[in-house]
């Protein structure tokens, strides 16, 4: 199994906050998103490769667990946990591997590890049994597939592999679906592939392939339920005086009035621009102000500045 070095990857120290990881992600992400890449193919694999390093060094918990390693690994080296990370999700050698699915968006390492009972974890599948206990079909099998939200509002075709060992035959037989992701698919929900999981016993059939849809970490929006929200920053000048910004979309984008006199911290709703509901028809984008304050560089803004203040407070002003 090959070490992922995931601070490489976003190209921040070990040492990085929270924020500049953020920052470094969403920098990255735009870059190699798919929906605004030349090269669609390279930038698949990029952005997925991304998301895998924020994935974890996003995430607090599984930050802290993957700092445990140290840093004696460097990528590309054959990686052997230490004895505490022993689980059953992984094995000594990847020949040990009774079923292995490619293409999900996750590498090997991601899903040994921080799959969260996903991926790797799963796919040793449950049997199916009778009455009596006895199995009657193989095992079914779950595995984890990221797509973009983009994907998952427009739909898409993903190609997956899949290697299995079969019963009483040496070595693996791979092989590759083209998988049809519906518009309009929500995260959580599994996709079956009729008889792809474990090979069944002696009179009985296969087992199932199940893949559950996680949504990829997008560079501009997070996601509340069907909501997306977006955190779109001001000078203090645009939020006193009004003005018109662009705001992203999954399909493009619209034009959205700030009115004079807002504050950071104020929501705007862009009703219909959201993900996917259950019930039908899609959730709402959310804009969140935030105002940014520039730093008074110049004795010119400096003084710009503080006249603005005495305007502001000429109460505050008074014996002065």
């Amino acid at each position: 199994m090959e070490f992922r070095d995931y601070y490489k990857i976003l190209g921040v120290p070990r040492s990085a906050s929270a924020d500049e990881i953020r920052s470094a992600f969403r920098k990255l992400a735009r870059q190699y998103h798919p929906d605004v890449a030349k090269d669609k193919k390279q930038a698949e694999a990029k952005f997925r490769e991304i998301n895998e390093a924020y994935e974890v060094l996003g995430d607090p918990e599984k930050r802290k667990r993957y700092d445990q390693l140290g840093t004696a690994w460097q990528e590309g080296q054959e990686f052997r946990p230490p004895p505490q990370w022993r689980t059953d999700r992984w094995a000594e050698t990847p020949e040990e591997f009774a079923f292995h699915v490619g293409g999900t968006g996750f590498s090997d390492f991601f899903e040994a590890f921080f799959s969260d009972g996903g991926g790797l974890g799963s796919l040793f599948g449950r049997r199916r049994t009778s009455g009596m206990g006895a199995p009657r079909t193989g095992a079914d099998v779950e595995a984890d597939l990221a797509i973009t939200l983009e994907e998952a509002l427009q739909g898409t075709t993903k190609e997956i592999t899949v290697r299995r060992q079969e019963p009483g035959l040496p070595g693996y037989r791979t092989q590759t679906y083209q998988v049809s992701i519906p518009a309009g698919v929500r995260e959580g929900q599994r996709i079956r592939l009729a008889g792809q999981g474990q090979p069944g016993p002696p009179g009985g059939r296969p087992g199932d392939l199940f893949l559950r849809i996680r949504y990829a970490r997008h560079p501009y929006f997070r996601v509340e339920g069907s909501d997306l929200f977006y955190d779109l920053e001001l000078p203090p000048w645009s939020a006193a005086l009004g003005t018109q910004v662009e705001i992203p979309t999954l399909t493009g984008k619209v034009r959205l009035r700030i009115p004079p006199g807002s504050s950071s911290g104020q929501k705007f709703r862009l009703a219909g621009l959201g993900m996917p509901r259950e019930q039908g028809g899609r959730g709402d984008l959310y804009v969140t102000l935030t105002i940014r304050m520039p730093k008074a560089s110049t004795a010119e803004e400096k003084e710009l500045w503080e006249r603005l203040a005495r305007a502001s407070r000429p109460e505050a002003n008074k014996g002065r």
